[in-house]
């Protein structure tokens, strides 16, 4: 099978003549592509898996008519290298900087995109791209990538603000228009050309405007607090902003669908919907726990795909590159070797449940997340699923998962308050535990960390954590109730250990196999550095 300017061609026999088979080209319109991508969503946060505060209509036509994967697991629980792994099908860890957060993309780590465009695609994204990164500002950045990777942005058309026409449902909201950047984007492409398009939501990414929910026909009882929260009404408000900012970012899903629709490109498009990580939420994004990692993931496909189903198997953001090449009919070329498996073989088989019993697991990790730690230093975690469990290794527990309790004042060169607390009880953000997004969430477990109700919340959230953790996810979703070191568990989690760190030496893992072990610490962030106590354990 070749791929040319958009136009797969396949021989096919026709016949015998003379006794020599005749051979004809027949012409095949390769599949678009849509894929669609939103900023910290949580796996349950959908109409479609029973959420009953957050209704997406687009994420659940697609979930409805195509297929609805139950165990999805981005590549890391933070948003950098999680794309990161996504469009070059390779673990964070093995992406150098441009696995990092707010580090450099060099230009050797080539995404799928960049091979879609020269088979004939038309390329672009919307929104949020492969990001944060730094990408080249001038000929000086002779080894960095110039363009984002995930291709051409299509982002003029934004919102006004205080326009008395800005249909935008909260305050928090960006201000680009992706569906008007969508309908840009394909009225520039050739007449039956095959389109890929990244639509990148900056939502539900805070911060948000508190309260919104009030004015979006939202009640505080709809809320399902996750067991790791108290059930408060502060929680509950602070989930149903994140749940308006969601709803948002599916209205633009909706009405690219209906346009395809439209033009009668829907047919022929697939179709995949996910979030980078999980909600912004204390114990969740940043950690991975399953609030963390676990992410929604729709595909549908109506010519290509049978829909209405239901699939079981473990999913890793590894696996879509590979997946949306061969669905492409494009061979990886130049690309640096892929980790993940294409899963075009579950997507094109008609079952539910599990579908290829070979995939045991998934992988995830971290390194930096923000600057949060005492000279940059970041909490690096790998973490492996499998069917029914989750384990984790935190590779340096004596750091503070959430950052450190205490920074310090960058202008007076003062330490701030214990858990960034001042003189009147009020919480700053940005003086203590600053891994965790700004958030009411936050501020609400550390205000209220004394009280014997809330105090065990505030230690799931920030406490220091053992060096391993194991969780049975299908008894106990939040991971409240470490089983390592267990004697009942010890078979699981040996395997477990085992099948991570045989990855991680598989895949070149600097963390396991050096020679420099800390290499991650040395990647230049190109965001702000804050500056933090020397810890106990460093003096």
């Amino acid at each position: 099978m070749k791929h040319l300017s958009g136009i797969i061609f396949l021989s096919i026999s026709s016949g015998v003549l003379g006794g020599c088979k005749q051979h004809q080209k027949e012409m095949i319109k390769p599949p678009n592509i849509l894929f669609v991508i939103n900023d910290d969503q949580t796996y349950i946060h959908t109409g479609f898996a029973g959420s009953k505060f957050v209704h997406t209509p687009g994420f659940d036509r697609v979930a409805a008519n195509g297929i609805y994967f139950t165990n999805c697991y981005a590549g890391s629980p933070g948003s950098a290298p999680s794309r990161s792994t996504l469009v070059t099908g390779r673990h964070h860890w093995q992406n150098k900087q441009a696995g990092q957060h707010a580090s450099s993309w060099m230009k050797e780590f080539i995404p799928f995109v960049d091979l879609l465009k020269a088979n004939g695609y038309h390329t672009g994204f919307t929104g949020k791209g492969v990001d944060p990164f730094r990408y080249a500002q001038n000929e000086k950045d002779s080894l960095w990538r110039k363009e984002n990777a995930a291709g051409h942005a299509y982002n003029k058309y934004r919102y006004t603000k205080n326009d008395s026409s800005d249909p935008r449902t909260a305050g928090g909201i960006g201000l680009i228009d992706y569906f008007s950047n969508f309908h840009d984007f394909m009225q520039q492409r050739k007449p039956d050309q095959p389109f890929y398009f990244w639509y990148g939501s900056t939502e539900p990414h805070r911060a948000y405007e508190k309260g919104s929910w009030k004015r979006n026909g939202k009640e505080l009882v709809q809320v399902d607090v996750p067991g790791f929260f108290p059930d408060t009404d502060e929680i509950k408000g602070d989930m149903l902003d994140y749940a308006v900012e969601i709803e948002w970012a599916d209205s633009h899903l909706y009405k690219m669908l209906n346009y395809l629709d439209s033009i009668g490109e829907l047919d022929n498009t697939v179709v995949m919907v996910t979030a980078d990580n999980g909600m912004p939420f204390p114990r969740a994004k940043a950690n991975c726990f399953e609030y963390g990692v676990h992410v929604p993931l729709a595909i549908s496909y109506p010519k290509g795909f049978p829909g209405k189903r239901r699939v079981d198997d473990l999913v890793g953001f590894v696996d879509i590159a590979p997946t949306i090449l061969e669905l492409a009919g494009v061979e990886p070329d130049g690309m640096l070797p892929i980790s993940g498996r294409s899963i075009v073989n579950i997507l094109r088989f008609e079952k539910n449940g599990i579908v290829d019993e070979t995939r045991k697991y998934v992988f995830m990790g971290r390194e930096r997340h923000s600057s949060s730690r005492w000279e940059n230093l970041g909490y690096p975690q790998r973490a492996i699923r499998s069917r029914e469990h989750l384990f984790i290794w935190n590779i340096k527990p004596e750091r503070w998962p959430a950052g450190a309790p205490q920074a310090i004042n960058n202008e007076t060169g003062k330490v701030y308050p214990m858990y960034g607390i001042d003189e009147k009880g009020i919480h700053h953000s940005g003086w203590a535990f600053t891994d965790v997004d700004d958030a009411p969430s936050k501020s609400f477990l550390i205000e209220n960390y004394k009280d014997p109700v809330i105090h065990p919340y505030f230690c799931m959230a920030y406490d220091k954590r053992p060096e391993f953790e194991l969780y049975n996810v299908n008894d106990d979703p939040f991971c409240l109730h470490n089983l390592a070191g267990n004697a009942n568990y010890v078979s699981v989690e040996k395997e477990l250990k085992t099948a991570l760190q045989n990855e991680m030496e598989r895949s070149g893992d600097p963390r396991m196999i050096g020679p420099d072990k800390e290499i991650f610490e040395t990647y230049i962030r190109y965001s702000p550095i804050r500056i933090f106590p020397k810890p106990d354990w460093e003096k």
